[in-house]
């Protein structure tokens, strides 16, 4: 294994971790604001990067590690490379869209029973 490789799939890692953060991070921020407050971005921009045409940095650095270690890069986002082809071989990329945001408002759901929770017990 040549470093780079090393380093694409250290990338990989961190990209597949950093996605279980957004998908289900808000169960591990309960009495922890600046954990709250970290997840909350990182799903705004989870959110963000799945509905425009942005690009997560972490896809583009991979893609050039890989290129780097004589792989070839692929094309489009993570998700797509990666988990469509493996758990959803034949699922549109609209419907993966669809299930990131319904899962991002899942979260957003946890929040708002949380903050409606402590407006209740008196804050």
């Amino acid at each position: 294994m040549t470093p780079y490789s090393a380093l694409a799939s250290a990338v990989l890692t961190l990209h597949l971790f950093f996605i279980l953060w957004v998908v289900f991070g808000a169960l591990l921020t309960r009495r922890r604001p600046v954990l709250r407050w970290l997840h909350f971005i990182s799903l705004v921009w989870g959110v963000l990067v799945d509905m425009l045409p942005w690009t997560c940095p972490l896809t583009p650095l991979e893609n050039w590690l890989r290129s780097r270690a004589g792989l070839a890069p692929y094309e489009g986002g993570f998700l797509l490379h990666y988990l469509d082809a493996v758990v959803y071989p034949d699922v549109s990329p609209v419907f993966l869209s669809i299930a990131a945001v319904a899962v991002c408002v899942g979260n957003i759901v946890i929040y708002a029973m949380r903050f409606r929770h402590r407006l209740s017990k008196g804050w």
